[in-house]
């Protein structure tokens, strides 16, 4: 049978690997015969990858000393590791959601990423409504910050240290929808594409936290509309996987919003929009 997927051979890094969708999606990879170098905090003991790398993707030297042992050439770069914020506080959040990715991206992954290449984040369905002008306005200054130092320090600037975790993750999600379109002329250039799927209510290791989040269990099912359900970590695997294949080879700057139609037919207005909602205030 033709390889329609084309990662066999492939250099994949995952972020996140160890568990829910960044687990579910390296197992996707090794089946389809990538090379896969895991990252996470907590050892990823999938069997078949290339190798696990340990980090923490709250601190930026812990970031450079994962990247000292990758390959200088990468073909697929996935981006799925994340926090809620109910255990982080905000610039925590904000750091390993958004900060680290903003920082692999133009730190590392201009430099290596191989013409042709992808990047693929997982996001979140937290990340709507990003592009409303009283919320962009909000995200220009961390998107448009030259260095790492210089996110947080925007960020300090707000006084939102003693913000709650929670609200950290809200303002990362955005940023990282806004931050996929800012580098789609960035990575555009060379051919390689960059896009993000935005999951809806999905089960994971993180379940718990965003059940409390919503105000209960019931609460957080209700907000998966007819699926009725919560999303598998695999059901959100495999858009990540298609959208970094050779099978979206003209597919660049997407955010897929990937709820059982939820979102759209709120932004068409058939059901309350429950994401219109400002970052601050």
């Amino acid at each position: 049978m033709k390889d329609y997927f084309g990662y066999a051979g492939k250099v994949c890094v995952v972020t996140g690997a160890a568990s829910g969708m960044g687990k579910a999606t390296t197992e996707m990879l090794v089946d389809l015969g990538a090379e896969v170098y895991a990252l996470d905090w907590v050892e990823v003991t999938v069997p078949g990858i290339k190798k696990y790398v340990h980090v923490n993707l709250g601190e930026k030297a812990s970031i450079d000393a994962a990247f000292a042992q990758l390959p200088n050439e990468i073909d697929k770069f996935f981006g799925i590791a994340g926090v809620s914020g109910m255990k982080t506080d905000y610039i925590t959040t904000v750091k390993i959601n958004f900060i680290s990715n903003k920082y692999m991206i133009e730190e590392y992954l201009t430099k290596r990423m191989k013409d042709g290449g992808a990047v693929a984040f997982i996001i979140s369905s937290g990340g709507l409504r990003w592009e409303k002008p009283d919320n962009r306005r909000e995200l220009q200054g961390v998107v448009e910050a030259k260095t790492y130092e210089d996110v947080v320090a925007e960020l300090e600037r707000r006084h939102l240290q003693t913000a709650p975790g929670p609200l950290g993750y809200v303002f990362s999600k955005r940023a990282m929808c806004y931050l996929v379109a800012w580098h789609v002329a960035t990575f555009g250039q060379r051919k390689i594409r960059i896009n993000a799927v935005l999951p809806g209510p999905t089960q994971s290791g993180m379940t718990d936290e965003f059940a409390a989040m919503k105000g209960g269990m019931d609460k957080l099912l209700e907000s998966s509309g007819f699926a009725g359900r919560l999303a598998t970590s695999a059901e959100m695997a495999a858009p990540i996987v298609f959208l970094n294949s050779d099978m979206a080879s003209y597919i660049s700057g997407e955010l897929v919003c990937v709820d059982f139609g939820d979102n759209l037919r709120q932004v068409a207005g058939l059901i309350p929009d429950t994401f219109d909602f400002r970052l601050f205030g």
